[in-house]
């Protein structure tokens, strides 16, 4: 028995490698990327199946979610408006980019550039940006939320939390 044990572990390990492997591969596929989107409309995101292309993690609600749009169709998704800012703006097609955001008020897709937006929400990745179709006081509108987010003036910048809930910053 001592003599056959190593050979024994040796098959287990192997079959439960392989068992593995072939049930990774008859696991539904996470969608990152989807093509053919000619007409540039927003399209149905399944929750828990698809990923963000910013930080990659999966989407699990729609209250933040965003899709861009490329000249050629490809639409990349995300759960958090600040991080299409980020991945967009390395892109060379971020002037012709379509951009859909999931609005908080209306519960539709609407266009990102004709959107307004608060700024010191609780959102999945922490930029604080919520979408909404109609303008409230203190929402911003795209341009200056673009900038916001490229500068780091969000809710992950702790002085800048501070200041947008109206807090004291002390050094």
């Amino acid at each position: 028995m001592k003599k056959i044990a190593p050979y024994l572990t040796v098959g287990v390990i192997v079959l439960l490698i392989v068992l593995l492997f072939l049930s990774l591969g008859k696991a539904q596929k996470m969608v990152v990327i989807k093509e053919d989107n000619l007409e540039k409309i927003p399209l149905q995101i399944v929750l828990h199946k698809y990923q963000d292309s910013d930080c990659g993690m999966i989407i699990e609600d729609l209250t933040y979610a965003s899709q861009v749009v490329a000249p050629d169709g490809k639409t990349w998704f995300f759960h958090d408006h600040g991080g299409f800012i980020h991945w967009l703006d390395t892109k060379s097609f971020k002037d012709e980019a379509v951009i859909w955001v999931m609005s908080r008020d209306t519960h539709e897709w609407i266009d990102a550039k004709k959107a307004f937006y608060s700024v010191s929400e609780i959102t999945p990745m922490g930029y604080g940006f919520g979408a909404y179709k109609k303008k409230q006081d203190g929402f911003i509108d795209y341009d200056t939320m673009r900038l916001r987010a490229l500068r780091g003036e969000t809710m992950n910048n702790p002085k800048i939390r501070k200041q947008l809930l109206g807090e004291t910053w002390k050094q």
